[in-house]
């Protein structure tokens, strides 16, 4: 083969390859940022004793790491139960994609210190939220848009 045609043949070799790579998937949806879910199950009367400390932690500590552009953004959503077994509580916070959950403690111990206390403050905080509620589940979630 001669140089040129070696080198075309490169070039288009290297061009099917690279568009392969980059090329549109074939999902119905593109990604979009990631949501850590916590669904939380109040006891009896006492959804506005749990959401009166959320206002005092979760928000302090949410709205600080929103700040540091670790989140994107943090959502509570109320609810009734649908049935004694289910939450009538999420607690979401928005993260960019998967890498942005790489390292998060190290981001994180230091807002909560900073903004709770030292860790036998946070203990003695995550026993008295026993008291109040039971923790049903967490979910990580993508965000998707549908083409």
């Amino acid at each position: 083969m001669t140089r040129k045609l070696q080198t075309a043949v490169i070039a288009a070799f290297a061009l099917s390859v690279t568009g392969l790579c980059f090329g549109q998937s074939d999902a119905p949806y593109t990604e979009g940022p990631v949501w850590q879910i916590t669904m939380v199950k109040t006891k009896a009367g006492m959804s506005d004793d749990y959401l009166k400390m959320l206002a005092k932690i979760y928000k302090s500590t949410s709205d600080e790491a929103k700040k540091q552009g670790i989140i994107m953004d943090y959502k509570i959503l109320v609810g009734d139960a649908s049935s004694p077994h289910d939450f009538d509580i999420l607690l979401m916070q928005e993260f960019q994609n998967m890498a942005a959950l790489d390292g998060l403690r190290d981001k994180l111990d230091p807002i909560d210190k900073k903004m709770v206390g030292n860790l036998e403050v946070q203990r003695q905080g995550a026993v008295k939220r026993m008291d109040v509620r039971e923790i049903m589940g967490d979910k990580l979630m993508r965000e998707v848009t549908l083409k």
